[in-house]
């Protein structure tokens, strides 16, 4: 993951909308990336499914809620939210060629980390970490 959500960084990585949370933090996490190249599983994401998130700070789980199409200029997607959430953003339909018309969204809510979910199973079978 990179800061920003210009073409220039979008070419290299996914990238974090400034003025969105931090993996780490509480909130929304807004993610942007092509529909070509990081983000082409999406296109067969459902509801339920988990989303693993690695980061420098530690990998973070997501459970998937749901997905929707919205046009480009829809910016609630990017609204804060108490909980910590993870939104991501790419251009839609998947196999349209050129500039997409619309925005495939994906909204998913965070789980336990995956280092105290990995403690906690230890833990309650008796052994040590």
């Amino acid at each position: 993951m990179a800061e920003g959500d210009d073409e220039n960084t979008l070419k290299v990585a996914v990238g974090h909308l400034p003025d969105t949370s931090l993996p780490w933090q509480e909130g929304n996490t807004a993610v942007a990336g092509h529909r070509d190249t990081f983000f082409r599983p999406l296109r067969r994401i459902q509801a339920g499914d988990e989303i693993r998130f690695v980061t420098g700070h530690g990998t973070f789980r997501y459970r998937v809620r749901r997905h929707t199409v919205v046009d480009p200029d829809a910016l609630w997607v990017l609204d804060a939210s108490p909980a910590a959430a993870l939104t991501l953003i790419t251009c839609y339909p998947f196999n349209y060629v050129g500039p997409a018309p619309r925005r495939f969204i994906v909204h998913a809510e965070r789980m336990a980390n995956v280092s105290e979910s990995s403690y906690e199973t230890v833990t309650r079978e008796g052994n040590t970490p």
